[in-house]
């Protein structure tokens, strides 16, 4: 008997109800439709910073999925260089990061284009640049030659979750995987992102970095469906808020029958859950955009744009004159001056407590 689906033979006939997903998916793709409405709303200015946001969202989150944390501002400055976007000055030399923004956005921007091996090993190779993954040596830009197990728990305490195909596989399973997602067929656009991520996450085909690329093919076939080369919602966002049931889902369909409805479910579940929230992105830009156009005449300089706008964006902690120094690279002088001309113009606000814990606030 088998243990894992890609055990059983012909393993990718999938099969669902299509009953019990009809309702779910004709709302998914309602939502799709009226966020991509108000999208269109916007303008091109806003239309650009709305992908800004969604993409530092999907660099960031899909990196915290597998436990790296990235530094959001420096994800920022690596996009908006790329995207021939204004990045206020701040200066980016990560590699590792810049790996993850070049892959998603060749997946997103060019969604038009076929995958293949190549592009594959293209993104493998800029998710690794040093050819290590943290301390460990590892096979870059190929597929796998060693078996691949997902493991939890300690030395002697292992469990393990999912062991996937051999690696002596990998080649005719990679290549089927290819043909058939570059494939024209009658599959729903949604559904097929869905099942394309779980094929891909099943073959397991690199050493590491596996679960990214998967997450960067399905933000590919979603561009597809969402018929534009720009991301407004961002799925890594919702399956790092929903990390455990993805999990848990990922381990009972691997385990399981061909009969995938409650995977394509769970999918359609935080696609809708993502779309919702990408509401809170498009608010959030447009009360920037309001904001700056309200102000524009009271900010003299680049220095104090940044500053206001990482307090848009939820600076954390308290805002004060060291800070706004070491962020702007600035004398404290020069620090406070910027401070109490905006705080003069009633940009901001002079909290209560005073001395050296002195600090400011927007003021709404």
């Amino acid at each position: 008997m088998a243990l894992y689906i890609h055990q059983i033979q012909d393993w990718i006939q999938f099969y669902w109800e299509q009953d019990e997903l009809f309702n779910l998916l004709a709302e998914v793709k309602q939502l799709q439709g009226k966020l991509l409405g108000k999208v269109e709303l916007l303008g091109f200015e806003l239309k650009d910073e709305a992908n800004l946001e969604t993409l530092i969202q999907d660099v960031v989150k899909t990196s915290e999925i597998e436990g790296e944390v990235l530094n959001p501002d420096l994800v920022r400055s690596s996009i908006a260089v790329r995207l021939g976007l204004d990045n206020l000055g701040i200066e980016h030399s990560n590699r590792n990061i810049d790996g993850v923004v070049e892959m998603m956005l060749d997946a997103t921007q060019n969604s038009d284009k076929s995958l293949s091996d190549e592009r594959l090993f293209g993104w493998h190779g800029a998710l690794f640049p040093t050819g290590r993954s943290g301390l460990y040596k590892i096979e870059v830009a190929q597929w796998r030659t060693g078996d691949m197990q997902v493991v939890s728990g300690g030395l002697g305490r292992e469990n393990i979750h999912f062991e996937a195909p051999k690696p002596d596989r990998m080649e005719i399973e990679m290549q089927d995987f290819i043909n058939w997602f570059n494939q024209e067929n009658s599959l729903d656009s949604i559904l097929k992102a869905a099942i394309a991520h779980l094929r891909f996450i099943t073959i397991h085909p690199f050493d590491d970095g596996n679960g990214r690329i998967a997450r960067a093919i399905t933000d590919m076939q979603l561009s597809k469906s969402d018929g534009v080369n720009q991301r407004f919602y961002s799925m890594s966002s919702q399956i790092n808020a929903e990390k455990k049931s993805y999990y848990t889902i990922l381990e009972r369909t691997q385990k399981g029958n061909l009969d995938i409805t409650n995977w394509l479910k769970w999918f359609l579940e935080c696609l809708k859950g993502a779309i919702i929230a990408s509401n809170l992105i498009i608010d959030k830009v447009v009360r920037k955009h309001q904001f700056f156009v309200n102000n524009a005449s009271k900010v003299t300089n680049k220095r104090q744009r940044l500053l206001l706008s990482k307090l848009l964006d939820g600076f954390e902690g308290n805002l004060t004159s060291s800070k706004y120094a070491k962020i702007a690279k600035t004398s404290p002088d020069t620090a406070l001056r910027d401070i109490n001309d905006l705080v003069e113009k009633g940009i901001l606000l002079k909290a209560d407590s005073g001395g050296r814990s002195t600090n400011y606030l927007l003021n709404f």
